[in-house]
């Protein structure tokens, strides 16, 4: 394949029915520490922060996370309830810190986010953009909204925003057509976020989880952090929600852009291998496929895929696309952002 017929196929790539999966490389890419950058504040954090029986257990846990990391290392041993919280809060916390950094520039306007460049160039259906995300940051609702769309992400009000996916949908209808006895809603323009590792931004209040966007103190955030319970807490409310709607725009999509994610999440797996091994196209970027990445591209002709490489000490991006494997210096394709720049605005 040359760079021309490349390029040509990822703009026809972005066209109906497309349904964006995105894992923390876009969010690492933006700045916020990814699971290698967590797992080394915990691992100097943690004795600090914890005490007694916790620490004990921490001691244990903490040798398979500098061998196995983060992910990997939490399902050695599964940390207990209280151990499990201890790592939820430090976690947003780093998380909430590096974003609020991230959308400070953003606000100020010195700053514009890969998302929002690449939203101008996808098709909006009636329904909403679908974009489901196993991060906890806000980038995607920040980019979206920097994009002049709308945001779904199923909670409806602003102090406390209920989990209702009727009326937060309705919210962005903007109008009634009548013809020939039959109504037709006309909605604006959004991007619907399907998020079941959960948010920054979501809350437990009287058994219920919220949605707040400001910051509250000695409130555990509803985010599931990595580790042996993560799949029994995806079942949980809202993740469950999120995780269904998600997997309902999966299974009907017809195609997938799948930016910085590492096919590692048993939430997504069953629904969205199934659907690229049925032959869904598939586009992949990733700064490197992790190994079940590149075991979907190897087994699926289906698919393109996209990594970073290095040429004479020169960036490069290494291309698979139907069993071969293609390699373009000087350009890092791989990343959204010099996607947008050298296919969609040359």
């Amino acid at each position: 394949m040359d760079i021309s017929a490349l390029k040509l196929a990822i703009q026809q790539h972005m066209s109906d029915g497309l349904v964006t999966i995105v894992g923390s490389g876009l969010s690492c890419a933006e700045g916020i520490p990814g699971m290698n950058a967590l797992a080394s504040h915990l691992c100097s954090a943690m004795p600090s922060l914890v005490g007694g029986s916790l620490l004990d257990e921490w001691v244990k846990v903490s040798p398979n996370i500098t061998t196995y990391g983060l992910e990997e290392g939490l399902t050695k041993i599964a940390p207990s309830t209280d151990l499990e919280e201890a790592i939820r809060v430090e976690v947003g916390r780093v998380v909430s810190e590096a974003e609020a950094a991230i959308t400070a520039e953003v606000f100020a306007g010195t700053r514009t986010l890969r998302f929002t460049r690449l939203l101008p160039h996808l098709l909006r259906p009636s329904g909403g953009l679908q974009v489901v995300t196993t991060n906890y940051d806000r980038l995607l609702e920040v980019a979206s909204e920097e994009a002049g769309l709308g945001v779904d992400v199923m909670f409806n009000g602003v102090f406390a925003g209920r989990l209702d996916e009727r009326e937060t949908r309705l919210s962005f209808c903007r109008d009634v057509k009548l013809h020939k006895g039959t109504s037709r809603f006309l909605y604006a323009e959004r991007v619907v976020i399907s998020k079941p590792h959960g948010s920054l931004d979501w809350y437990e209040r009287n058994g219920e989880p919220v949605r707040h966007c400001g910051q509250l103190r000695n409130v555990s955030r509803l985010i599931i952090p990595p580790g042996q319970n993560k799949y029994r807490n995806g079942y949980s409310s809202p993740f469950d929600v999120h995780r269904e709607r998600g997997n309902k725009e999966i299974d009907r999509a017809s195609r997938f852009l799948i930016v910085g994610y590492g096919f590692n999440d048993v939430h997504l797996e069953t629904h969205l291998t199934d659907r690229i091994r049925k032959g869904t196209p598939t586009l992949i970027l990733a700064h490197t496929l992790t190994d079940n990445a590149k075991k979907v591209v190897s087994a699926n002709p289906n698919v393109i895929a996209l990594e970073s490489s290095v040429v004479s000490g020169t960036a490069a991006t290494r291309v698979y696309s139907q069993g071969s494997t293609d390699i373009f210096a000087g350009l890092s394709l791989w990343d959204l952002e010099q996607l947008v720049t050298e296919v969609f605005e040359p």
